[in-house]
């Protein structure tokens, strides 16, 4: 098509420019040639005309047609020979009269001028007359033929033009018929080459969307339709391995899924049975160990007389050992209801879950005199109001306990936003006490873990382990921070209270109404 295209080009500018010459021959050079050659004929009448009349009249008046004919007959003659320069044969008549003008001029016109005298009117004798006659015919003779050469010479100007324009529309013609089918050939061809193996294309595409996976894609074409259909097949092997490695992790997760099922109701199972623990351990368990403390002090007060001060001695281990055992009971029995006996979640002004706390280790902080520094306003969170103040009772229990023995206690509570984390709330519990070592500062939150005797300070060495429960309940995070130069200070962070529960968290009766709920 390109070639067509481009051969068409060539063509139709060599037609165009064809016509264009022969139009531009005929229009600028023979036309005007033959307007040329008028004037001409016309200036040679004027000089023969002007001759005759200053012979006749003897005044110079009548010299001036001769005189203006011979320049036009000059001037025609020039622009005629530019005219027709390529054009030997009117050359050849353009020479002619030319010559038999100057012939004429010579042998007539010029001796006549000459003898004329100016005032004196004189006949022209009858020989003269007759040379001038002859001589004149003779150029008119000379005209007539290059009249009909000019004449001729336009005929064939307006044929070839006729000749050109025919020959350019018959061939503009055969390239629009010859562009049209063409066009129809590439239709053709397009159609048997590529819109075929492209119908192949998307019906196999087809076939492999609506779920036919294992439908092989394969075209026969041109090679760019190929390369296609290649990439295509290439994509359905990428989606059908992908394909099988979803249905082989969606079979391991239906197996993981089925696993966890099964661990959920084992777990539900398990959960009911540390319920019936719970309750035997509440009560069916400790009732023995009431009875064990309290027959042991029976035996001490009956018998007291009778025993020596060893007996006593291991009445009194065998009823601090039961009463031990029985705290011990309840300690297990809080740490195991975290998060899963009265799942509350209720707006908590931090400030009123301090003050229970505080007041509920009121006795210990008026035997050691020590100090509670606290913020003057505390956020509000979201949580169990029961636990969050279980949380503060343990950390400033556990600070007033641990106090040294040369310092009065001293417990400072802070409060900021936490930088690391927005929305999230960080607080510390500093105390001046006896200081926790560092390499300690990850067991003490374990469950039974102690760093002394009980002979030094009693408990369970459960109250930080509980602690470390409920803040990771609360959905944060605690840690023994290493900043104090003396003493302990323990950090946690808590969520901050969503924006839709704060205005209710601060209405006293929703949340006490929300509370009894």
């Amino acid at each position: 098509m390109m070639l067509l295209v481009i051969g068409g080009s060539v063509i139709g500018a060599r037609l165009l420019a064809q016509t264009a010459e022969a139009t531009d021959q005929l229009t600028s050079r023979i036309l005007p040639a033959r307007t040329e050659a008028a004037r001409l004929q016309a200036g040679l009448v004027n000089q023969e005309t002007g001759v005759r009349g200053y012979a006749i009249a003897a005044d110079r008046q009548f010299l001036t047609p001769y005189t203006e004919g011979k320049q036009d007959e000059a001037r025609a003659a020039a622009r005629l020979r530019d005219l027709v320069s390529d054009r030997p044969e009117l050359l050849a008549d353009l020479d002619a009269v030319e010559k038999q003008a100057a012939e004429w001029r010579r042998t007539f016109a010029d001796p006549l001028v000459a003898g004329v005298t100016v005032g004196d009117p004189q006949r022209i004798d009858k020989a003269t007359a007759e040379r001038s006659r002859e001589a004149f015919d003779g150029l008119r003779t000379r005209w007539s033929t290059q009249n009909r050469d000019l004449a001729r010479a336009v005929h064939e100007g307006k044929q070839r033009v006729e000749h050109e324009r025919t020959v350019r529309t018959y061939i503009l013609g055969a390239l629009v018929v010859t562009f049209l089918l063409t066009a129809l050939v590439l239709t053709v061809l397009i159609r048997f080459l590529v819109a075929r193996p492209l119908d192949a294309l998307r019906d196999s595409s087809r076939k492999v969307a609506r779920g036919d996976f294992g439908h092989v894609i394969t075209v026969t074409g041109p090679k760019d339709l190929t390369a296609v259909a290649q990439d295509v097949e290439y994509m359905r092997q990428q989606i059908v391995e992908e394909l099988d490695a979803s249905r082989a992790q969606q079979r391991v997760l239906a197996s993981q899924a089925a696993d966890l099922d099964a661990q959920a109701v084992e777990l539900r199972r398990s959960n009911a049975e540390l319920e019936q623990f719970a309750y035997v351990a509440s009560h069916d368990l400790q009732e023995p160990l009431r009875k064990v403390a309290s027959f042991c002090q029976l035996l001490e007060k009956r018998y007291a007389e009778k025993l020596d001060d060893r007996g006593r001695q291991y009445i009194d281990f065998a009823v601090d050992g039961a009463k031990r055992m029985q705290v011990l009971i309840n300690d297990l029995l809080t740490f195991s209801r975290v998060g899963r006996v009265n799942d509350a979640r209720l707006p908590v002004e931090l400030d009123q879950a301090l003050d229970r706390a505080i007041a509920n280790v009121e006795t210990a902080i008026a035997e050691t005199g020590a100090v509670v520094e606290r913020p003057e306003k505390l956020p509000l969170v979201v949580g169990d109001p029961m636990l969050l103040a279980m949380l503060w009772q343990n950390l400033v229990g556990n600070a007033v306990k641990f106090r040294h023995p040369d310092r009065t206690p001293h417990i400072r509570v802070t409060c900021e936003e936490d930088p690391e984390q927005p929305g999230t709330w960080r607080f510390g519990v500093t105390d001046n006490g006896i200081g926790i070592p560092p390499e300690f500062t990850e067991k003490v939150f374990v469950i039974f873990q102690r760093l002394h005797s009980r002979d030094s300070y009693g408990g369970t060495g459960i109250g930080l382990a509980l602690c470390k429960k409920i803040v990771e309940y609360h959905g944060g995070r605690i840690w023994v921070d290493d900043a104090p130069a003396e003493g302990t200070r323990i950090s946690l962070t808590l969520p901050a209270a969503p924006e839709a529960s704060d205005a209710a968290a601060h209405d006293p009766q929703l949340s006490e109404e929300k509370a009894l709920t």
